[in-house]
């Protein structure tokens, strides 16, 4: 986990561009909700306007814009990626919540269901979970994996607090601006034919070749039933389409870690065609999370060691 304070700008628009998101519909901030309304007595599915004390909100596609972004333009939020399934999830966001009440409002902790929210966290090339960023003036400033101490994390909030008076929101490339509107609005026809331009002009731009994968991605899982798929893929432990498709789920619903690790496993296994398949596949994984992520890394290696 980085600190803030001496590398704000440890999100390039390569890794992460929030800028499509601003596209989503939004509406206006809700009312506080009373303590019944949401799990938690947090607001569902929104929160209080500015100045009303809000501290926990959950947050979605269509309120993302103005609870977090807009928000964050005056207020830091941090974001927390999360899955009812997720048990580190369930040890990481009390803590999170706790701090946040702590808080009084100086900063905002939104959360955000990744079943629930599949573009989301596609967006912001969530791997694993949980995984939690910060964002000021609307863009994020940076972010971390797992369950961290209590500690670690009151340290973490006070950099944030302190990085929000550096933040200075970057201008967005229009070109990608477009192509990542397509992409989260779901027209991939254009969202392909935009990021193919831009690579074709700038053939080593990294945001384009992780939209381009990210493309891929969303074609390949289209109207494909999640539990479906990973329950086929359980069933034929060797069967290549089942489990590539598997591991395309897998991504998209922050398991990235495990995704990569079923294909370097059935790496192993192959051989000939099927293992150079599979290994392309995992190759493509790859691009949508980019090559600064550390899961990346990880995975990296140990398919090296597989091949070689």
């Amino acid at each position: 986990m980085s600190d803030p304070r001496t590398t704000p700008s440890i999100f390039t628009r390569g890794a992460v561009d929030l800028s499509a998101l601003r596209a989503v519909p939004s509406r206006t901030p809700a009312e506080p909700a009373p303590a019944e309304g949401a799990p938690g007595g947090r607001p569902a599915g929104g929160g209080a306007p500015r100045g009303g004390g809000v501290t926990v909100i959950d947050v979605t596609e269509a309120t993302f814009q103005s609870e977090v972004l807009e928000r964050s333009l005056h207020t830091p939020v941090v974001v927390d990626f999360w899955a009812e399934w997720c048990g580190p999830c369930k040890q990481l966001s009390p803590v999170l919540e706790k701090l946040a009440v702590e808080g009084g409002g100086a900063w905002v902790l939104a959360k955000v269901d990744v079943d629930a929210n599949p573009r989301l966290a596609q967006m912001f090339r969530t791997q694993s979970i949980p995984m939690v960023y910060a964002i000021v003036g609307g863009q994020p400033i940076d972010a971390f994996t797992g369950v961290v101490p209590e500690t670690q994390l009151r340290q973490w909030v006070d950099a944030i607090l302190k990085a929000a008076g550096m933040a200075v929101e970057a201008p967005a490339d229009p070109r990608l601006t477009a192509a990542d509107e397509a992409l989260v609005t779901g027209d991939l026809d254009a969202a392909e034919r935009a990021y193919r331009k831009i690579l074709a002009d700038a053939p080593a731009d990294q945001a384009a070749e992780a939209g381009l994968a990210q493309v891929a991605l969303a074609r390949r899982v289209e109207r494909v039933d999640p539990a479906k798929a990973l329950a086929a893929a359980q069933a034929a432990p060797d069967d290549v389409r089942a489990q590539l498709l598997a591991a395309d789920v897998e991504v998209l619903t922050g398991q990235a870690e495990r995704a990569y690790s079923r294909l370097v496993e059935l790496i192993r296994r192959s051989a000939g065609d099927d293992r150079e398949t599979v290994r392309k596949h995992l190759v493509s994984l790859f691009t949508v999370a980019g090559p600064d992520d550390p899961a990346v890394a990880a995975a990296r290696r140990a398919l090296a060691m597989v091949l070689f």
